[in-house]
């Protein structure tokens, strides 16, 4: 009797803590930032951001490619919108690979634990992630420690997530270019 308890005992702690284990490398998307166009990312395509040429820290960067109103999909309670049905094709293969951090909130903003919206247009790629920023200045603020903003970012996400997604307008950013066909 004690060998069968001890057993059951044992396989509850050893599934547990695999549990535990896959947690982290586990993502729960929360909810995505849409502004008034009805789209994640305001509508530009997450994909082209790859293929994109990145500048220098300092520098500004490429304007984001704009996705159409035909080439869209469903993913994370949003519709994306991509520039060719290839971009589409590949973001349906692996989302949280092309998804920007955060659902799409500011990386600035959640570094010092907000979450406010993200301009597509301040952009940088990261360790092969997406981050988005919400005005130019917060860009410079951004870039003077960007490892340790996304440590920091991270850190805060877990209990910034859980909470509603953001409302308000992108400042310096006109929402007006959403996708056409």
């Amino acid at each position: 009797m004690k060998n069968h308890l001890f057993r059951n005992a044992l396989a509850s702690i050893v599934t547990l803590a695999s549990l535990l284990l896959l947690a982290p490398a586990t993502s729960f998307a929360g909810e995505q930032y849409i502004d008034k166009t009805g789209f994640a990312v305001s509508g530009y395509d997450v994909v082209a951001y790859r293929s994109l040429k990145q500048k220098k820290i300092g520098k500004k960067q490429k304007k984001a490619v704009a996705g159409k109103a035909g080439i869209t999909t469903q993913w994370n309670g949003a519709k994306w919108a991509f520039a060719s049905t290839k971009n589409r094709d590949m973001f349906l293969e692996n989302p949280e690979y092309y998804a920007p951090q955060y659902d799409g909130h500011c990386a600035y903003g959640a570094s010092l634990n907000g979450k406010v919206p993200a301009n597509p247009n301040l952009w940088r790629v990261v360790d092969d992630k997406l981050y988005l920023n919400i005005k130019k200045v917060v860009v410079g603020l951004w870039e003077k420690d960007i490892k340790g903003g996304i440590v920091k970012a991270d850190k805060n996400w877990t209990s910034l997530e859980a909470k509603a997604a953001s409302t308000g307008k992108v400042p310096e950013f006109d929402t007006a270019k959403a996708p056409k066909n």
